[in-house]
């Protein structure tokens, strides 16, 4: 069955959901099916539907290799508890769906969900996204990959804090409040370059963007570019560590270590426990629908600006997030590579078990999403592969914030001066519908004003404004008719035109007769 890209927006999940759900229904194979001595038609089986879906999800684009059959199983049980599918008596919502012969059955009602009207995120009508020609001097993004992959050293990031005390020292005039609203307003503004076609505004609400945040992550980072915490109690514990520490360097970390059988297997659990302990997944349930989205631009010829993407969305996370993440890609990423990694698993391979483990601990949503696990699973495997680009400070970042700076400094006179910083005015994509609308109603309204001042204009002559009125009647009736909605209103405009005698017979007096031979 042929699909499409599902493209980034709002809602990219419900979407995607429904898609996967069209697909499913439209090719799914039917066939006659004899369970205990009845003969059931248009149906098939579990184990069938499974093997189906899985070559469908796997040969999708939006979600690619890395699925796997008990994911799809997994994804089988929702599609029976949403009603997508119910067993041959028409049951379904508290069934439950195993990898067998079960038959199962199409319901006639449509299993699509509705996607709402709204924006998921609540916002304000006005936020703010400056993409002003000239007013931020980016650096392109061939600069921006000669710095980064050629110049710097990813194990040698403490750069950052020394040129952080520096900035500081030089811009001194500004208030640290600016500052920060400068960060977060470069950042969002690359973000949303980067992003292109859809609006960031869709899947993120800039007012809860922590500038705080930002400007951490890109400062406080140790000589191997993992963010420091001021907050020691935010870390991981000391034994996790320990724990990651010992799987990421195996066999080497500690000859102390215990060497009993399935040791390996036991400092998983205590690792992937601890992660799934967490209040919420390393990404927050906040910035969810923004990485979502994001997913859809993991295509070969995107894959640079995926991770440029990535890069500046990771900066969005608290620092304490940013950190385990950092730390525990460094982890499953040395573990998939390291040929002498004991398995952990009987039957499944050490990558796949990795990504399957804390894949919902990286990304998952607040709400219980059917298609949570498919989505984190593509996400992890990315991540996983590209970590050590994705985690890099963005050094382009810190030149644009330290070039509007300056830019700011040319503008802004010393405190006292009555000369204030300028503000920020956001625009926002609308949709096709929108945009016609507004473009009827603008173009509508100024051949209304064209209308009013041809009424008004005093040095038209009658003959030819009765002239234009009724040409601009033929081309604009819709206006027209609303602005004269009868005859008689049309007629009053020219009622109280007084009728001028001719000059030749002022003064000639009615009855008297005039005769050429007087």
């Amino acid at each position: 069955m042929s699909s499409h890209i599902v493209t980034p927006g709002p809602y990219r999940a419900t979407k995607l959901w429904n898609e996967v759900t069209k697909l499913f229904r439209a090719g799914m194979p039917l066939k006659k099916h004899r369970q205990h001595f009845r003969l059931y038609g248009n149906c098939f089986s579990a184990s069938a539907a499974v093997d189906w879906l899985h070559e469908l999800l796997k040969s999708n684009s939006n979600f690619g290799p890395e699925v796997t059959r008990q994911q799809t199983v997994q994804l089988m049980k929702k599609f029976l508890k949403n009603h997508v599918i119910e067993d041959v008596k028409g049951r379904w919502g508290m069934e439950d769906l195993e990898d067998n012969s079960q038959l199962y059955r199409f319901p006639s009602t449509s299993p699509l969900k509705p996607i709402p009207n709204c924006s998921p995120v609540k916002r304000k009508k006005s936020i703010s996204m400056m993409d002003r020609e000239g007013f931020f001097k980016f650096r392109s993004s061939k600069k921006f990959d000669k710095e980064v992959l050629e110049n710097v050293d990813p194990e040698m990031q403490d750069s950052p804090v020394e040129s952080a005390s520096t900035e500081t020292e030089r811009c001194r005039e500004l208030a640290e409040e600016d500052i920060q609203v400068i960060w977060k307003n470069v950042t969002l503004t690359h973000l949303q370059k980067l992003l292109g076609s859809w609006c960031l505004e869709d899947v993120l609400d800039p007012s809860q963007v922590n500038p705080q945040f930002i400007l951490h992550n890109m400062t406080k980072v140790n000589k191997h570019g993992v963010v420091s915490l001021e907050d020691k109690t935010e870390d991981l514990p000391h034994w996790v560590l320990s724990a990651m520490k010992c799987l990421a360097n195996w066999p080497k970390y500690d000859s102390n270590q215990p060497s009993y059988p399935g040791f390996e297997r036991d400092v998983f659990k205590t690792v992937s426990g601890y992660f799934y302990s967490l209040s919420q997944p390393l990404l927050t349930y906040q910035y969810y629908e923004l990485f979502v989205n994001i997913l859809g631009l993991l295509q070969p010829s995107l894959e640079r600006v995926a991770i440029e993407a990535l890069q500046l969305c990771t900066l969005l996370l608290p620092p304490a997030s940013r950190r385990k993440l950092q730390l525990l890609l460094r982890m499953i990423s040395r573990m998939s590579q390291n040929v002498d990694m004991p398995r952990l698993h009987d039957v499944i391979g050490t990558r796949t078990l990795l990504v399957q483990t804390f894949s919902r601990c990286v990304l998952s949503c607040e709400d219980v999403d059917d298609l949570d696990e498919l989505l984190a699973t593509r996400l992890l495997s990315f991540l996983m592969d590209h970590h050590q680009e994705v985690m890099q400070v963005p050094l382009y970042l810190r030149s644009a914030v330290e070039d509007h700076i300056s830019y700011l400094k040319s503008l802004t006179t010393w405190p006292g001066s009555g000369v204030a910083m300028p503000t920020y005015s956001f625009c926002r994509q609308i949709s096709t519908q929108e945009f016609e609308e507004q473009k009827l109603s603008v173009s509508q309204a100024a051949l209304a004003d064209l209308l009013e001042n041809l009424i008004k204009d005093k040095t038209m002559s009658v003959k030819e404004k009765k002239k234009k009125l009724k040409l601009f009647q033929k081309e604009y009736p819709d206006i027209y008719s609303r602005r004269f909605p009868t005859t008689e209103s049309e007629a009053q405009l020219f009622s109280d035109k007084p009728k001028i005698k001719p000059p030749m017979l002022l003064g000639i007096k009615k009855g008297k007769t005039f005769s050429i031979r007087n």
